[in-house]
């Protein structure tokens, strides 16, 4: 029986065990080059990042087409004051390869992070452009407010993007103790990493789709196509995966999004500090959707909301070394000590649906963690 290495074989090992049987002759395929190259390309994961997205263009049209100033100062890294040492630069993070005659390819990822027009590329590109759409009420079938494409990269257009979302977002006023002080609806960080996750996460190959936001009365929902590669109630504790490594890795390095993949941690603190009802991450069909919901009173929240909350909070808790206790559900909902039975409710609806559990059962005051710790 022949063996297949466990690990990826290399086109030598390839050659090695693989055969073609016609009749009694075994030839190696290398007799065959072509059905070689063929079942070694099928072999080598597919990194979408890679692929070309123009090929053959000259450097004027390299440097017309991406925005490399924005690639220099977003790297932290001093422009070059020639040419050559920009397409050296540009090369040597794979952004663009060298071809014949002095010719050039714009990989996927130049240009879905640094095109100065994203319709300046092939469709499966252009149609990547970030949407965001404001509706008047709570769904889509009311009047739409405000609308935006961003046509830029996403390297490029991130900060602007993110500048004109939180600028069409409607600010609540609360009373200080002095003056009147104005705060965002949603947290500007939650905002932040639930979109650089959207451009990261996404799956490149669904055509026709890219990742949109959308502003209703009571909430902002941020979808990316593609389904999840971590279950929903795990993003918060499962290590990060991405389907786009080179993205996820330069968009890292332009301090785009989290190092440790700590950015759901960010986002369930910031809606805590203000609040807020529980974050919603959803599978849909070919899509995940963060949902980031209005400020509602503990009163106000769903059953539903409040064990998510619970939940989400003992995981919290659990990551950053401790344990949820009623004390500590309180003071997440704004509920007054005197009212701890409400937490405690909570607490116990969370453990009936199997999603919190006793910390330790010799110790019921032990607090509590999730159900998967």
């Amino acid at each position: 029986m022949l063996e297949i290495p466990a690990a990826a074989p290399s086109p030598v090992e390839f050659e090695r065990f693989a055969y073609i049987r016609i009749g009694s002759a075994t030839p190696r395929l290398s007799d065959y080059p072509e059905r070689l190259r063929t079942l070694w390309a099928k072999l080598q994961p597919y990194a979408w990042e890679s692929e070309i997205a123009l090929q053959f263009v000259t450097s004027d049209e390299v440097l017309a087409r991406l925005d490399y100033t924005s690639y220099f100062d977003l790297t932290r890294k001093p422009l070059p004051d020639n040419r050559a040492g920009i397409l050296d630069r540009l090369s040597s993070d794979r952004l663009i390869s060298a071809d014949a005659g002095g010719r050039w390819n714009i990989t996927n990822l130049a240009a879905i992070l640094f095109a100065k027009e994203l319709t300046d590329f092939p469709s499966p590109i252009a149609r990547k452009a970030v949407r965001f759409v404001a509706y008047g009420g709570r769904n889509r079938a009311e009047r739409v407010t405000h609308r935006k494409d961003s046509n830029k990269g996403y390297g490029t257009g991130f900060e602007s993007l993110l500048a004109y979302v939180g600028g069409v977002l409607q600010h609540r006023e609360s009373i200080g103790e002095a003056l009147r002080e104005e705060h965002p609806v949603y947290p500007a960080l939650a905002i932040r990493e639930l979109v650089a996750n959207a451009l990261i996460h996404q799956d490149m190959t669904i055509t026709g789709a890219g990742p949109t936001i959308e502003l209703f009365q009571d909430r902002l929902e941020i979808t990316n196509p593609g389904q999840p590669l971590v279950n929903p109630d795990r993003f918060l504790d499962s290590p990060p995966r991405s389907r786009n490594e080179a993205l996820a890795a330069l968009m890292r390095r332009m301090g785009m999004c989290e190092k440790q993949g700590t950015g759901i941690d960010k986002v369930i603190v910031a809606v805590e500090l203000h609040q807020l009802p529980p974050p919603d991450f959803r599978a849909e069909s070919n899509a995940v959707q963060a949902v980031l919901f209005a400020a509602r009173r503990f009163s106000e929240m769903t059953s539903e909301e409040r064990i998510r909350a619970c939940y989400q909070h003992a995981s919290l808790k659990y990551v950053s070394g401790q344990r949820m206790t009623n004390a500590t559900l309180c003071e997440r909902f704004g509920i007054l000590p005197q009212n701890s039975a409400q937490a405690s409710r909570v607490i116990r609806l969370a453990v009936d649906a199997d999603l919190v559990r006793v910390a330790d059962p010799g110790l019921p005051r032990a607090g509590y963690v999730p159900f998967w710790a």
